[in-house]
Parts: structure tokens; C-alpha cells; sequence
């Protein structure tokens, strides 16, 4: 199932904060060249551009749907098709930036360490995924892909979920870092509309399901998506939703070349 743009732009300034609050924690003043590794349609890419304006940015993306949007949004930037867990630059780049991407790729015990050898001495890796699986709207998705309906169809189906524990982390990072910010932020997302929390998950961490399943199985399993995370998520007195969401922020530093 190809990425939707205007679905994951629904929550546009939800899904930019994180980004922001990355960001803010780089300890860079100048880099002359960044990656934004996952890009989506720009919107990551948009606050790097306006913190350093003279830097060569490539944004990265395994998606066509999402560079078309890139590529229209106006920010000036070179946007590359790539899969990330096989990308490799032709030169080391001063930042490595990623606002939740690298949850979608399998094997970050030698995804994190490949990527840190990318930056270049005294440059930085900076890296956002999310750490929600314990949160209620993964834990009832868990319980209707097991359903018997369409557990068989779904049993090889790509689950998002392949963060590790913080401390491998620190343990993959930590020997070749000049130093290590690492830390976890719980947004409480006042949300508001139409089954609100069922349209976030829509737009990322249920595609996979879906593209897995064919009509009318498909629509079946969303419509019971659909109605299990509106019983779920109830509207507080005033109409709007609460929706928390864990995520993982790390910022780490290359030792420079003595």
C-alpha cells in the first residue's frame, strides 16, 4: 500500500513537533552538508532548511508518493530515491537526521552503527522513532491482527515495531561517540474529528496490514479498526481525544580526528 501524503499530513503539526524537539538538541552550528534520512513529504526537512540555510540538504525517501509531495513543497533541497537500509553516500555528511523512519527497517543492531559511519569527525547522527507499542491503540491493533478472520493472511505481514531496548542503544553508539544525548518524550496529542486516532494509525503503522489483505477483507479489517480504537479512544466533555504517544530521541556525537 503506497504512503499518502495528505494522510500523514493530517496531523501535520503533530508529527512536525517531534521533529522540532530533535532538532533543537543538535549541537551543530554550521553543517555544510545534512541528510534527512525518511523525508517524507518535507515537513522535517522544511525546520532543517530554516536553521541552516547555507547547509546542501538531501532528503531521503524509499517513497515516490511522498518525494512528489517533497519535491512540490517549495523547500530547496536535493530529494533522492533511496532505500535506507541500503543507502550509501558517496561522501560523509556533518548531520544524519531522522524524525521517525528507522522504525520500519529490521536489524538496527548494524543499521545504527552503519549510519554513525556515515558522519563525518565532530559531525552528528540524530535519530527519532517511536516507542508506542505500549500505548492502547497498538495493543488493541495487536489484538485484531491475531483475530482469526485474517490472522493467517497477516501472520508475514511487516510490523513497524523493530526498536530495541534503550540500552542497546547506548551500548551500539556509546564506543564511538564523543558523546550521547539520549532520552524519551510522552506527547499527549489533544486530538479532535472523525475516529481521530484511527486516522493517525491509518496513515502509518496500519498500512502494512492493509497492504497485506484484499477487498473485501481489507475493508473489513479496517472497519474493525476503525470501530475497536473509537471505543477505545473516547471523546473527553468538550468532543476532543487524548492520544498519548512515547517516542526516543537520540543525538550523537563523532569524536574528531586528533
Amino acid at each position: 500500500m503506497a504512503w499518502d501524503p495528505k494522510t500523514y499530513l493530517a496531523f501535520a503539526e503533530e508529527r512536525t513537533r517531534p521533529a522540532r524537539d530533535l532538532l533543537a538538541r543538535i549541537p551543530l552550528k554550521a553543517p555544510k552538508r545534512i541528510a534527512d534520512l525518511g523525508c517524507g513529504p518535507a515537513n522535517s526537512t522544511a525546520l532543517l532548511r530554516t536553521r541552516w540555510p547555507d547547509a546542501r540538504i538531501d532528503g531521503i525517501d524509499h517513497s515516490r508518493e511522498m518525494l512528489a509531495d517533497a519535491r512540490k513543497s517549495g523547500v530547496d533541497a536535493n530529494f533522492v530515491e533511496a532505500d535506507i537500509a541500503r543507502w550509501m553516500p558517496e561522501a560523509p555528511y556533518d548531520l544524519i537526521y531522522s524524525n521517525a523512519a528507522l522504525q520500519w527497517l529490521r536489524g538496527h543492531e548494524t543499521l545504527f552503527p552503519r549510519l554513525f559511519s556515515f558522519v563525518a569527525p565532530g559531525g552528528v547522527l540524530a535519530i527519532q522513532v517511536p516507542r508506542n507499542y505500549d500505548e492502547l491503540c497498538q495493543v488493541v491493533v495487536r489484538d485484531i491482527v491475531s483475530d482469526a478472520r485474517w490472522a493467517e493472511k497477516l501472520r508475514h505481514a511487516r510490523d513497524w515495531w523493530n526498536g530495541l531496548p534503550v540500552e542497546a542503544y547506548y551500548d551500539l553508539l556509546a564506543p564511538a561517540a564523543a558523546g550521547l544525548d539520549i532520552w524519551e518524550t510522552r506527547y499527549i496529542h489533544i486530538v479532535e474529528g472523525e475516529d481521530p486516532v484511527y486516522h493517525w494509525m491509518l496513515g502509518t503503522s496500519l498500512r502494512p496490514f492493509a497492504a497485506a489483505l484484499e477487498s473485501p477483507m481489507r475493508e473489513d479489517f479496517l472497519e474493525e479498526c476503525r470501530r475497536r480504537l473509537a471505543n477505545a479512544y473516547r471523546p473527553r466533555p468538550d468532543g476532543k481525544i487524548i492520544h498519548p504517544f512515547l517516542r526516543l530521541f537520540l543525538v550523537v556525537r563523532k569524536r574528531n580526528i586528533a
